[in-house]
Formats: structure tokens, sequence, C-alpha cells
């Protein structure tokens, strides 16, 4: 994901400048990310259809379900502070 965000990230520069819009420039590492998702999805599917990736372990299985309760919390949490910061300007 990471080598399609950096070939795609030099496309949103000249879609941007030719169109006149800059909006246009997070175009590119959208795309990358887009295409680097995809292959990146083919190849794991390639690999656990060979047996090349084994299960996770269960210390893995509560390190990734605590990675995502931690990240759902920051991710509420400043949610409310932006909200609360918009709230407290208008």
């Amino acid at each position: 994901m990471a080598i399609g965000v950096a070939i795609f990230s030099g496309l949103g520069i000249p879609l941007s400048v030719a169109t006149g819009n800059f909006g246009f420039i997070g175009v590119g590492p959208a795309l990358g990310v887009a295409l680097g998702l995809a292959i990146g999805a083919s190849i794991e599917a390639k690999y656990k259809k060979e047996g090349r990736i084994r299960p996770l372990t269960k210390e893995e299985k509560k390190r990734k379900k605590m990675g995502v309760i931690i990240g759902v919390i920051v991710l509420v949490g400043l949610s409310l502070l932006i909200l609360l910061l918009f709230l407290s300007r208008t």
C-alpha cells in the first residue's frame, strides 16, 4: 500500500493544476491506497490458499482485539472532542 501511495502521489498534483481544482491533490494517494489494498488482498488470498499463513495464536488474537478496542476508544474520543470544539464556537 505504501508503494502505491508513493507512486500515485505525483498524479494528483498535475491533475489539480490542469483542472484548476486543488481538491484533486488527494486523488493520487487515494488511488494508491485503493491499488495497494487490492494487490495486498490478492497476495494474502494466494498465500492463504497455499497454506503459507498460519492461524493466529491466543496471544496474537488478544493483542489484535485490544488494539481494535483502543483504536475505537481513541476515534470516539477525538470525534467527541472535535464535536465539542465545533459546538463551542457557534
